[in-house]
């Protein structure tokens, strides 16, 4: 077995679950956040939508350097936006992972500003840590907003109070 394949069930089995969470975002509540220092609840949804994304740079390019990057958030406009943003840069994440050779993914990939290095890994470390870590990180921060939102959360790794069973 290739060392991306893991990685590719992963990141679709992943995707499928966060796919459920962005199609509850109430519409209404883009502007929405729980505390006055938090993300909005639109800002959130993009930045998650955004995140599959960063599989190209880990696997295309030897760095990622924030210093250099003109970075605009995406905001989406709607729910169509969101997760037409989201399931496109799953399906690019998909398809580049499945022509990475293992020999690739050993290889050294750093992520910096500036001369700062934030850190240094194989991509294949990078990949998990920077996408699917983060990815899963910011679900969870998804699920608190929409809980405090009064939103019926969907089943992610086993039942909620609002779906009991799968």
């Amino acid at each position: 077995m290739r060392l991306i394949e893991p990685i590719v069930a992963e990141l679709q089995h992943e995707a499928a679950t966060t796919r459920k969470m962005l199609e509850r975002v109430p519409p209404d509540a883009f502007t929405w956040k729980p505390h006055e220092k938090s993300m909005t609840l639109g800002r959130l949804a993009g930045h998650i939508a955004e995140l599959p994304s960063m599989f190209r740079p880990i696997l295309t390019q030897d760095e990622l350097d924030f210093a250099a990057r003109r970075y605009q958030p995406f905001v989406p406009a709607n729910i169509p936006d969101l997760l037409e943003t989201f399931d496109k840069n799953v399906a690019d994440a998909v398809e580049l992972l499945k022509t990475q050779s293992d020999e690739h993914l050993h290889k050294m990939w750093r992520l910096r500003r500036g001369e700062q290095i934030l850190f240094e890994m194989p991509r294949l470390s990078a990949l998990r840590s920077l996408s699917l870590n983060h990815l899963i990180h910011h679900r969870g921060q998804l699920s608190v907003y929409l809980r405090l939102l009064n939103v019926p959360l969907p089943s992610v790794y086993g039942p909620t109070a609002d779906e009991p069973t799968f």
